[in-house]
């Protein structure tokens, strides 16, 4: 008879799981609970490929070391959090509606690259919904999963912050790409936390991406070549705003662009015809752009400005959307037209009228060809429509 005693097995508390995708390789996450609740955390960047090669098994071993090494490191979190000791930091008791306006003070004035400096407003409208969400005392020790759960649900049902402008046509609750916005923001203030010594850890990442607000690809809105002859014979109560819709129709210029654009901005080539040079308000390149005769009739008369005068003097964005709705319902035209429709008509026009794309993508200023295609997909499918009305013609 044997004297050994059987050492019984200690449960692990985290397991590594797998999950295969449709590429082939497969994804790596942990699986353990939490206060009597089943997790899941997916290790970024972390992945098995085929093995098909000794390097790849190789590639494999490292990947599993990686693994493991993140899996101990989670044990040891959970383990604290267990007897009491809390895996954040002292830090952690800062108030996080403090942190993230002083996050969107930061975006102030950044333009090129991955932020622009209209993501100041952004930060502070998702200020506005987390104080709606839970008041604004709370710190960083209260965000956990359950906290960016709860924010997501709060998001689906929420109203727009109260000092954005409404239309007859806008919404009072928030659209899922609006969602989708706030909680990518969310998300980048959390990674900044981890890196400022805060936070240890993201906990959104941690909620299923199918529980998450999705993107949601915009239908766009343009108007028809006899739309646009029908604002032209019908009177806008601001005519310099009607001159500047029917201008950035026929030149594709955002409304920043317009708004900003002095007489100096417009020159003669040498074979005389008309060319606008200025500086994009959203990406700060600057331009050269062809106009053509029908988008110069728009104009207004210079009489004696001076050459660094405004063409356009506009309102602010809001209060032109509002006069853009009114005139549009006088003539006739049943579309939610906000002045940036003017932008996507002039792209819609040229593709229809049979311009090359990259020579649209290069008129519009865009830095990636992909952008156009957005345009290119609404004439394919205009088209579609054209040729199933000769469906049953012959039945």
């Amino acid at each position: 008879m044997s004297n050994k005693k059987t050492v019984p097995k200690v449960k692990e508390p985290i397991k590594l799981r797998f999950k295969n995708l449709s590429n082939g390789n497969k994804s790596i996450y942990l699986d353990y609970y939490n206060n009597g609740k089943r997790e899941y955390e997916f290790l970024r960047k972390l992945y098995l490929i085929p093995e098909t090669t000794p390097a790849d098994k190789n590639a494999n071993s490292e990947t599993l070391r990686l693994a493991n090494a993140v899996k101990a490191k989670k044990i040891v979190e959970l383990q604290n959090t267990e007897h009491g000791f809390s895996a954040m930091t002292r830090r952690a008791k800062m108030n996080l509606i403090d942190y993230v306006k002083a996050f969107a003070e930061k975006k102030k004035g950044i333009v090129a690259g991955s932020e622009k400096g209209g993501n100041y407003k952004a930060y502070m409208a998702l200020c506005y919904h987390l104080e709606q969400y839970k008041g604004n005392t709370t710190t960083f020790r209260q965000v956990d999963r359950e906290f960016c759960t709860g924010f997501i649900e709060y998001l689906k049902t929420a109203n727009q912050h109260p000092k954005k402008s409404k239309t007859k046509y806008s919404k009072n609750t928030l659209c899922e790409n609006t969602q989708f916005t706030y909680i990518v923001k969310f998300t980048s203030v959390l990674n900044e936390a981890i890196s400022d010594g805060i936070i240890n850890g993201n906990p959104i990442k941690q909620i299923k991406p199918e529980n998450k607000p999705k993107k949601q690809t915009a239908e766009i809105e343009y108007l028809t070549i006899d739309e646009v002859k029908k604002l032209v014979d019908t009177p806008c109560i601001k005519p310099i705003v009607k001159q500047a819709f029917l201008f950035a129709c026929f030149s594709g210029l955002r409304y920043s662009d317009v708004k900003a654009l002095q007489w100096s901005d417009i020159h003669t080539d040498s074979e005389g015809q008309k060319l606008i040079r200025y500086t994009q308000q959203k990406t700060k390149k600057y331009e050269y752009l062809q106009v053509s005769n029908e988008a110069l009739k728009f104009l207004p008369d210079r009489n004696n400005a001076k050459s660094d005068d405004i063409i356009f003097p506009l309102y602010a964005n809001g209060y032109v959307n509002t006069v853009l709705a009114g005139w549009i319902l006088s003539a006739g035209i049943k579309k939610r037209v906000t002045f940036h429709v003017g932008r996507h008509t002039n792209a819609t026009l040229l593709l229809s009228l049979g311009v090359p794309i990259e020579t649209v993508s290069k008129l519009l200023g865009h830095a990636d060809i992909q952008t156009t295609q957005i345009y290119a997909k609404v004439i394919d499918k205009n088209k579609r429509a054209a040729v199933s009305k000769l469906d049953g013609l012959t039945d």
